[in-house]
């Protein structure tokens, strides 16, 4: 058997998580269908997403599951989160996050495995003027809570949407391989 056609098959269920409006929906919708509609209504509890894709030689399902912000619904998260093996914690870059809001949302994410990745999203930067988190304060969040990475993203204009899913997906894939 030839390896250099072998292709490892992975499903990673990754956590999209954050306050209420910060842009969990449109995210994912950009991501999995390739449209931004202003006009997303407010996720009530859980909703979930499928993509498939190949990277590095490997055939990727991802199981994306988009956990609604509000505070009444967090009570309904605790099973939704087990078995997840990376997540996604967004946050509005027009409005500085309230660091028990982050650890909220970390303690979440983390229930089943207090090393569960998680990348830090910056959304919404397209509002170029209404710009309310600098890039220092966000890695000091990140640094905090020893996050994978901090990224920035516009849903609106697809800005860095691929790459946030690539950063966490290759962290993902190398150390499953192993």
């Amino acid at each position: 058997m030839n390896n250099q056609n072998f292709k490892r098959n992975f499903i990673f269920k990754i956590l999209i998580t954050g306050n209420a409006s910060v842009g969990k929906t449109s995210l994912l919708r950009r991501y999995v269908d390739g449209l931004f509609d202003e006009s997303s209504i407010m996720t009530v509890g859980v909703d979930f997403f499928i993509k498939e894709l190949d990277f590095d030689n490997a055939r990727c399902l991802l199981q994306l599951w988009d956990l609604g912000g509000q505070e009444r619904f967090r009570y309904l998260l605790e099973s939704f989160v087990m078995g997840a093996r990376g997540a996604l914690l967004l946050f509005d870059s027009t409005n500085m996050p309230l660091i028990q809001d982050i650890l909220e949302w970390v303690n979440i994410a983390r229930l089943h495995d207090i090393n569960l990745p998680i990348l830090l999203v910056g959304t919404k930067v397209d509002l170029e003027g209404l710009i309310a988190v600098d890039d220092e304060s966000a890695i000091h969040i990140k640094n905090t809570f020893n996050m994978l990475d901090y990224i920035k993203t516009s849903a609106k204009t697809d800005y860095n949407i691929e790459k946030g899913f690539e950063i966490l997906i290759k962290y993902l894939t190398e150390i499953s391989r192993y």
